[in-house]
């Protein structure tokens, strides 16, 4: 949001990164009965001048940027539809109003394992370890990776040393607990912790991508 509006506060400057918990990807979803099984069927069925649409949880959104994303670097046209949440574009890409879809494995997952989805393609950098067959779009030529969903936690500027130490090594016996492996995979969830300076690094990093990919694209809210 920093890169579309005015916010509050800079969230490079603001506040003060503590550790990362989580990366949720985007997975690039058809319908099952579909006869598209992978990106270059999309870009072939595209290039018969079929019309594509593409389901988005909200415009400006992860799942919006990565649709957009794949449609300028493969070079089909893909008009995105924006709903007001995840829950509501899966329903209708389940309901077989749209071409393809995307969202997070917790929100596609249940209609995978139904057959009503099939999982095309994952924006991330590397193959999402809660669904570790489905190859990334750059496997499959497309050069498009975004961050997704990412969870982590931070304080306010000023929060002593030694508190902030605490929490990062607390989050991490965390991540470790097989309890809580349990519940995370249970959701379909990946842990991914990172510690203070590499959170740190990876939001700096995380954040000019993003940047420069909403600029690539020429995105306004």
């Amino acid at each position: 949001m920093p890169h579309l509006q005015k916010m509050p506060f800079n969230p490079l400057k603001d506040i003060t990164p503590v550790a990362r918990l989580s990366i949720h990807s985007i997975v690039i979803c058809v319908s099952g009965k579909s006869p598209i099984n992978s990106m270059k069927d999309l870009i072939a069925y595209a290039n018969k001048g079929n019309k594509i649409t593409a389901a988005v949880s909200t415009a400006a959104g992860s799942v919006d940027l990565v649709m957009r994303a794949i449609s300028k670097r493969a070079n089909i046209p893909i008009t995105t539809v924006p709903f007001a949440g995840g829950a509501e574009s899966t329903t209708a890409l389940a309901g077989g109003h749209l071409t393809i879809g995307g969202g997070h494995p917790s929100e596609v997952m249940p209609h995978l394992k139904a057959g009503r989805f099939k999982a095309i393609g994952v924006a991330l950098d590397k193959r999402d370890p809660v669904i570790p067959k489905v190859p990334t779009l750059k496997e499959q030529g497309i050069d498009v990776a975004t961050w997704g969903s990412v969870k982590g936690v931070a304080v306010p500027n000023g929060t002593p040393p030694e508190i902030i130490e605490y929490i990062a090594s607390t989050l991490k016996k965390i991540s470790e607990d097989p309890a809580y492996k349990k519940a995370m995979a249970s959701i379909y969830q990946p842990i991914d912790y990172l510690n203070t300076k590499d959170w740190t690094a990876f939001l700096q990093r995380e954040y000019k991508d993003y940047g420069d990919l909403i600029k690539e694209l020429d995105i306004k809210i």
